[in-house]
């Protein structure tokens, strides 16, 4: 298999959202199916998080930042239902039951590179590094699919201030858990694995990037990336790297997973802009799982105000 090329079940399944996108109703209707019909799959149970903390901003000032959403949330059964995943299987629908017996009992997160203080995290200290606090975002799939999911988190900024970056620190690099047995999607070749994605400095500091340990005031569920993952909501969800279990300050730009299996189609910034196509379909329109019919995709997916000022002075075409 050529690996510059997007797998076949990759692409068929891209084509359904395709097929969609070109006749309206059929993606349309199928949203409406897991609507009223939620699939019954059998799923790892997570507790209830304890720490959150209510904001102190009022409801206005959440939304000015961006941390909260006027937008009906996607139903709970849906975001733990359908993912994409590929170290378990690239069936969304199968990997909640694929992933269902992952154990993140042992978890540690190494933090290094270009830092004053390198640590190792164990889960409990990385769910005590800060008060976790609920932000609802959009989630908008390259694939032209979104949803509209309340995280538990708290900003990877907190993280970063505790290794203490040198000036010479310019990227973050993440690095998802490299385990075949544990993870049988790792046994394919439809990505080079490990799953690594990264992001600017500044990128990774700003308010709206977060480290996220749990979803609807439950643990983060193995399909959805237990026990942390990365949530950056002015960018396509291939960027929001799961299961993390290494972050590297560099100097230089890092590989990404997606821009090195196809870089004519998937870009490092991959910053959601719905003027500039896949090179296969449209993202100037998306479905909202759970809704009828299509609404338009929005600049930064709707966080303009907050993250235009990062990228003043780039061509937003020319570097997706």
């Amino acid at each position: 298999m050529d690996d510059r090329i997007t797998p076949p079940e990759l692409y068929f399944n891209r084509r359904q959202i395709m097929r969609g996108a070109l006749v309206g109703s059929a993606l349309a209707t199928a949203g409406l199916y897991r609507w009223f019909n939620p699939v019954s799959i059998p799923m790892a149970e997570t507790a209830k998080l304890d720490g959150i903390e209510p904001s102190s901003l009022s409801e206005s000032e959440q939304r000015a930042r961006g941390f909260a959403l006027d937008e009906p949330w996607t139903p709970e059964m849906s975001v733990v239902t359908y993912n994409n995943f590929y170290e378990f299987t690239t069936n969304k629908e199968r990997v909640a039951t694929e992933a269902m017996h992952f154990s993140t009992a042992d978890w540690s997160l190494e933090v290094g590179g270009l830092v004053e203080r390198p640590q190792t995290f164990n889960l409990e200290q990385l769910r005590s590094i800060s008060p976790l606090e609920e932000r609802v975002y959009r989630m908008r799939c390259v694939e032209a699919w979104s949803m509209v999911i309340p995280w538990i988190g708290y900003p990877v900024s907190r993280l970063l201030e505790l290794v203490r970056p040198t000036s010479e620190a310019k990227y973050v690099a993440f690095e998802t858990l490299h385990d075949p047995e544990r993870m049988p999607g790792q046994r394919t070749g439809v990505l080079q694995w490990p799953y690594v994605e990264g992001l600017r400095l500044d990128e990774a500091m700003h308010p709206l990037a977060i480290l996220a340990v749990g979803l609807y005031g439950k643990e983060l569920p193995p399909q959805d990336g237990a026990p942390i993952r990365l949530v950056v909501p002015w960018k396509y969800g291939f960027k929001g790297i799961k299961s993390i279990v290494k972050i590297t300050l560099t100097a230089m730009e890092p590989p990404t997973s997606w821009n090195r299996q196809g870089p004519r189609e998937y870009g490092f910034y991959a910053n959601v802009n719905p003027s500039v196509d896949h090179p296969r379909w449209s993202q100037a329109t998306e479905q909202r799982i759970g809704e009828a019919g299509r609404r338009p995709t929005l600049m930064f997916n709707g966080y303009e105000d907050q993250v235009a000022d990062l990228y003043q002075g780039m061509d937003l075409r020319a570097n997706f």
